[in-house]
């Protein structure tokens, strides 16, 4: 019960849900501004939800430690952000959102997040060191997944795009196979840094330290069992309900933008935003306790497997359907990514981050805001 008390914050998505399933064509009838208003409220339910799942994918994290911590993070994030995308492409979104989503959330992930966290952290901090193979392992993966599944595709023929996807789709599974045995297994050393420790305190050292009984042991460790149990039961819960309310949230949407002339990115920015949220908050704790090798493996993991799952995914539900996504970049696109990956791979080669990498990367992030505002 007390575990269940903790997580009032839930009661916000669920009410939610109960309101939007039960008045969305009330909502709809009432025109335009009340199906804004209603998908704004369900945006918002939608973060506090996700942000729930990600807590506990945090709680987890630690418990397992890096890498697996953060695969737990990003992978938490992208079951979500695919769940919303699944939804919204059923409902008769863009063909050009899959697209649009991915690329905003690489731009969210390296240049917001990853600039903001070591602009931040290094202000504070000066040089902050992190384990550069991390850096370039996930730079060179995330070039080739994207070349692959978001370049190429714009020379592929109409005619034969489902070879193409089916290609498509063992090669990142592929991809992210081999990652996962390298990120796991005898690379995990890759994704990891060794902070010096604390010296102890001498009071501390000369205390006389208790021998724990077998029977404290017990206890902890089944409620260890206990909590992790019910973390994943959080987890799972919150990821469905994230789902009802996109549903809902994505009919409310459209109908509220009909006509409007809003571009498609802003949508796209919004799913990935919400995806991205409780990453943000994340990566700028550990920045700000001078944790720059979790910011690397939460910004340049979460941009890796947005790429490597979402893709697989969508590209599937494409040739379930018969109707493919727009995957191919724009050219402007291409020019921001390109830059975006020219300046990770210089400014996570030496180990240590600072705040004029930090901020090379956020202005990078305002140019990708400001040419969405432009409608490019």
């Amino acid at each position: 019960m007390s575990r269940i008390r903790q997580e009032r914050l839930l009661l916000i998505p669920i009410i939610a849900a109960i309101l939007a399933l039960g008045l969305e064509h009330m909502v709809l009838e009432a025109g335009q501004i009340a199906s804004l208003i209603g998908a704004a409220g369900l945006i918002a339910a939608i973060v506090v939800g996700s942000m729930r799942v990600a807590h506990h994918a945090e709680l987890l994290a630690h418990k397992v430690g890096d890498p697996y911590g953060t695969m737990i993070l990003t992978l938490s994030a992208v079951a979500v952000e695919v769940l919303i995308l699944a939804i919204m492409m059923n409902n008769g979104a863009s063909p050009t959102l899959v697209r649009d989503t991915i690329y905003s959330a690489v731009m969210l992930d390296i240049n917001g997040i990853l600039g903001l966290a070591a602009l931040l952290g290094g202000l504070k901090h000066g040089e902050q060191p992190y384990n550069d193979d991390s850096g370039k392992t996930y730079g060179v993966m995330i070039l080739t997944a994207m070349g692959i599944s978001m370049i190429v595709p714009e020379f592929i023929p109409r005619d034969r795009w489902q070879y193409y996807s089916v290609f498509t789709i063992g090669a990142m599974i592929a991809l992210y196979a081999l990652f996962l045995r390298m990120q796991v297994g005898t690379h995990s050393y890759f994704f990891s840094y060794s902070y010096p420790s604390r010296l102890p305190d001498q009071s501390a050292q000369k205390a006389p330290q208790s021998v724990p009984t077998a029977e404290p042991q017990a206890k902890a460790e089944k409620h260890g069992n206990d909590s992790t149990l019910f973390s994943i039961g959080v987890i799972l819960f919150g990821v469905v309900l994230i789902g009802v309310l996109a549903e809902v949230m994505s009919v409310l949407m459209d109908a509220g933008l009909e006509g409007t002339g809003a571009p498609v990115a802003l949508t796209a920015i919004l799913v990935a935003s919400i995806s991205a949220a409780p990453e943000i908050l994340t990566a700028l704790r550990a920045a700000l306790r001078n944790r720059m090798q979790a910011v690397v493996n939460i910004a340049m993991g979460a941009s890796l497997s947005t790429v490597i799952l979402t893709v697989p995914v969508m590209e599937a539900i494409a040739l379930y359907t018969g109707q493919p996504f727009v995957m191919a970049m724009t050219p402007v696109q291409t020019t921001m990514v390109a830059i975006t990956l020219v300046a990770a791979a210089i400014n996570l080669n030496d180990g240590e981050t600072n705040a004029i990498e930090g901020m090379t990367h956020f202005v990078l992030f305002a140019t990708f805001i400001m040419l969405a505002f432009l409608g490019l």
